[in-house]
């Protein structure tokens, strides 16, 4: 009775009221596994890592359900920032579990959290290997192994898995905009990352990354005009982060407003840039973008800005 009204009300009733009902039926039962697994992940929403933990850790080995309880005792303890640790359950449930692939997708994930990329990498190819061709989830493990690749920078790799994630999951947008903005940054493909990215935003034009990347296409591609509008509402949409802000510094002075762009690029050092950003946009502050690009081996924006 306890777990159906905890059912019931999950959802609709704040967590810790909830909770209350999941964990009398697992007192009162304490084989019901679904209401201790209930109360686990209700404790780790609460941030109630401690006690989530050990509901988790409850489950025991011979119990069908073991390995979800691990996966859960993986979340909760990369939640409670103890990522080591997370990584130690995940190793262990995969030599208990080697077969399952949502085991090594996870174990990749946290792997990927904490930066060590080539054995995320590792963990994302070995669920590929066990996913079927049909599993709903194939597409974004390709995708998330893609991210490591290009943290890697191993691009060739990377663009072939967003490209396998895009046919196992035509347009979604995530995968559109990571690819197109990628394609973009390394300025490759230029009309086939715009057409991406339009596509990503007509999906989703409340998302300010997908719109500022639609917006710095059309900068890479000399649309300045065009890019204004977008990166506008991208900063809108995103008002404190540091890259939105610096791109609408940029093409603010693409188009003449230099008075604007030295206001945009000052707010995008407000906002905690990395160092090597950071070190970029005190120089354009500094000396403009036109010679910044210079010094990059790059086109000065000359015509935009109608000094050619």
């Amino acid at each position: 009775m306890f777990q159906v009204i905890a059912g019931i009300v999950q959802g609709d009733a704040p967590d810790a009221y909830t909770v209350l009902y999941a964990r009398a039926a697992a007192y009162l039962d304490p084989d019901n596994t679904p209401a201790i697994l209930m109360a686990a992940q209700l404790l780790d929403d609460m941030g109630q890592y401690d006690l989530a933990n050990d509901a988790y850790a409850s489950i025991s080995r011979t119990n069908p359900a073991f390995h979800a309880a691990e996966l859960g005792r993986a979340d909760v303890l990369s939640d409670a920032g103890r990522e080591d640790a997370a990584i130690e359950v995940l190793e262990a449930l995969a030599r208990s579990h080697p077969d399952l692939p949502q085991v090594h997708a996870t174990k990749g994930d946290t792997l990927r959290q904490a930066e060590r990329y080539d054995e995320a990498t590792a963990a994302y190819t070995r669920a590929l290997d066990l996913y079927d061709d049909a599993s709903p989830v194939k597409w974004f493990v390709h995708y998330t192994r893609g991210i490591t690749n290009h943290l890697l920078d191993n691009w060739a790799a990377a663009e072939s898995d967003f490209r396998a994630a895009l046919a196992l999951n035509p347009d979604h947008p995530q995968v559109l905009n990571y690819l197109g903005y990628s394609l973009v940054e390394r300025g490759e493909k230029l009309d086939e990352a715009l057409t991406m990215i339009e596509t990503a935003a007509a999906a989703r034009p409340d998302n300010g990354a997908i719109i500022d990347s639609l917006g710095w296409v059309l900068f890479q591609l000399g649309r300045y005009d065009e890019a204004v509008g977008y990166l506008e509402t991208a900063a809108e949409l995103l008002p404190v982060d540091p890259v939105i802000n610096d791109h609408l510094g940029d093409v603010y002075w693409a188009v003449g407003r230099e008075v604007e762009a030295h206001f945009q690029w000052h707010r995008a050092l407000s906002f905690d840039p990395d160092a090597e950003d950071a070190g970029r946009i005190r120089d354009k502050i500094s000396r403009g973008l036109d010679l910044v690009l210079r010094d990059e081996g790059l086109d000065p924006i000359r015509v935009a800005r109608g000094n050619d």
